[in-house]
C-alpha cells in the first residue's frame, strides 16, 4: 500500500493550532467532509470518536492514528494534520501528540484497514519522514513528506 493512493494533497493540514483531542478530531472530520461530500461531518466525527472511546489511537512518539469506519464510503481516505504544539492525547507513552494520520475506511472493508494502519505506522517509524513532517511549513511540504 502506498500512501499516495489514499492521501490527497487537499487532505493535509500543516501546523494548526490544536488545543485538544476533541478539536483535532473535529478538524479531521471537517477536512474529510470537504472531500467526502456525500457523508456529513457529524457522521465522520462520530466514527472517529467512537473508535477513541475504545482506547486512544495515540501510538507513541508524538503520533496518533485516529481511524473510523463509514457506510457509503468506497475507498480508504487519509487525512494528515500536524499541530503547532503537541497536545494531550492519552497516547500509550503518555507523551503529547503533534502528528495525526487519520484514515477512514469503508465499513465493508474493515479487515483491510489493519494492513493500512500497519503500513502507515511503518512509514511514520522512519525518522527522516517524521522529521520532514514536523518541519513542514506548508500543506504541500507535509504532503510531499509522505507521498
Amino acid at each position: 500500500m502506498e500512501i499516495k493512493n489514499i492521501l490527497h494533497p487537499d487532505c493535509t493540514l500543516c501546523a494548526v493550532q490544536g488545543s485538544s483531542k476533541k478539536r483535532v478530531l473535529e478538524l479531521i472530520s471537517q477536512i474529510a467532509n470537504q472531500y467526502l461530500i456525500d457523508i456529513d461531518q457529524a457522521t465522520i466525527l462520530s466514527s472517529l470518536t467512537c473508535r477513541e472511546k475504545m482506547g486512544s489511537t495515540g501510538i507513541g512518539n508524538g503520533i496518533a492514528l485516529p481511524h473510523g469506519r463509514l457506510q457509503n464510503l468506497e475507498n480508504v481516505i487519509a487525512i494528515v494534520v500536524t499541530t503547532e504544539k503537541p497536545i494531550d492525547y492519552d497516547a500509550i507513552d503518555n507523551a503529547p501528540v503533534d502528528v495525526f494520520f487519520a484514515i477512514l475506511v469503508p465499513e465493508n472493508k474493515a479487515s483491510e484497514h489493519l494492513g493500512t494502519l500497519s503500513a502507515i505506522a511503518t512509514k511514520l517509524n522512519n525518522k527522516e519522514t517524521l522529521s520532514r513532517m514536523r518541519s513542514a511549513k506548508t500543506n504541500q511540504e507535509l504532503f510531499e513528506a509522505l507521498a
